[in-house]
């Protein structure tokens, strides 16, 4: 079964929305739809990479939760800062070593450093060993990584057993 319906959710889904969009349950209608329910998972199945597993959904929950309080506080310095003295203001580039080369938990990092105003993930290296961020007001630059790698990588590494 597996063989022929890899995904029997996205299959379902696939055929529903063929059919909605085209506002018609017409016998040529349902059958392309069946067709292509079918077909499309089947192709994109090996184009699909393994993700490493979340261990630990208890903290996958409180990181989300600090995430979402950054941001506030975030949006909050980021207000003060800009609508201050624009000589007050010290933008630049950091160099973030990282950890863990896994897709997902880069990809959630360079989310989370994205979504959290005055900084900006900007590329991950080939290599995925460094993650390329613009800072808004750069300080300290050791003090920003350590934050950076202690508050978002060092959990998204224990969450997904990096």
């Amino acid at each position: 079964m597996k063989r022929l319906l890899p995904h029997p959710f996205l299959t379902l889904i696939l055929f529903v929305v063929w059919l909605l969009l085209n506002n018609s349950i017409a016998p040529g209608q349902i059958l392309l739809a069946a067709i292509l329910a079918v077909v499309i998972p089947k192709l994109t199945t090996p184009l699909q990479k393994t993700h490493p597993t979340l261990r630990k959904p208890v903290l996958a929950a409180r990181y989300v939760l600090m995430l979402l309080w950054d941001i506030v506080l975030s949006n909050v310095e980021v207000a003060i800062q800009v609508l201050g003295p624009l000589r007050k203001l010290n933008p630049g580039f950091i160099v973030i070593p990282l950890d863990t080369t896994e897709h997902l938990p880069v990809t959630l990092l360079a989310s989370s450093i994205s979504l959290t105003p005055g900084t900006v993930s900007v590329e991950v290296s080939k290599d995925r060993r460094h993650l390329y961020v613009h800072v808004l007001n750069l300080d300290d630059e050791a003090k920003t990584i350590a934050t950076i790698k202690q508050r978002y990588e060092k959990p998204l590494k224990e969450m997904f057993g990096c």
